[in-house]
């Protein structure tokens, strides 16, 4: 039987090619990752029409009930939300409705990426964080004071620049972004968002910053493992997973 260990479901925004294989380069045996994408037509449906980024985040999330429901089928221990951006245009205050929310609509216990990077942020003992984000500055801005409002001193600050579309990039520019946003006084870095890829360049990051270095993905499936009591030590993608 497929995750005798145990299932873990995942929401993943429709465009999104990363998410997947990045989970699927981690995930220890006897587990299994199950994904439903939320509606893309949504948005283009959305009254308005909205063009803008935060516009069309907020239509995505209102279309959670539908795959929410697919994915339950396959009785998940656990389901993630896999869209920090998602958490950004919602707001820190308002995280803990979404995911009581999608643990509603679909029976089990829920979280968001946001979440499970703000527990592997207090697994990890960090204070002064240094952020690196891809987004347009909109949603960087509200990434910023998400983190700010969840109790983080923002020491060192980057948004990637020259993005077209955060699918199209690379684990070689993920590392210069974090390269760029790292500060001396940082106890960590963090690269937000579940599209940029990441999980490969994590290790050498670490080694060449000499601190974590947390990703939206890698946090994600270190929170539902644990949530899930899969504690496994995991090599190759940072010191978040190898500390399980």
């Amino acid at each position: 039987m497929l995750g005798w260990r145990t299932r873990i479901g995942v929401l993943v925004p429709p465009g999104n090619p990363t998410v997947e294989p990045e989970f699927y380069r981690m995930v220890p045996a006897g587990v299994s990752i199950h994904f439903a994408r939320l509606d893309s037509a949504a948005s283009a449906s959305a009254p308005g029409a909205p063009a803008g980024m935060e516009d069309r985040t907020r239509a995505y999330v209102e279309s959670l009930p539908g795959p929410a429901g697919t994915l339950a089928a396959v009785n998940p221990a656990v389901v993630v939300l896999a869209f920090t951006a998602a958490s950004y245009a919602n707001g820190f205050k308002g995280e803990q409705t979404l995911s009581d929310r999608i643990a509603s609509l679909t029976g089990t216990r829920a979280l968001t990426a946001a979440q499970a990077i703000l527990a592997a942020l207090h697994h990890l003992r960090v204070k002064k964080l240094a952020l690196g984000t891809p987004y347009p500055e909109s949603i960087s801005a509200l990434g910023r004071a998400y983190w700010e409002a969840a109790g983080f001193e923002i020491v060192g600050y980057r948004r990637l620049a020259g993005v077209e579309n955060i699918y199209d990039e690379s684990e070689e520019r993920a590392y210069r972004l974090a390269r760029e946003a790292d500060a001396p006084d940082a106890d960590a870095v963090l690269l937000s968002g579940t599209g940029l890829p990441t999980i490969g360049v994590l290790e050498v990051l670490e080694r060449d910053l000499g601190k974590p270095v947390v990703s939206s993905n890698q946090a994600s499936l270190w929170r539902a493992l644990r949530l899930a009591g899969v504690r496994e030590s995991i090599s190759g993608f940072g010191r978040l997973l190898s500390s399980m």
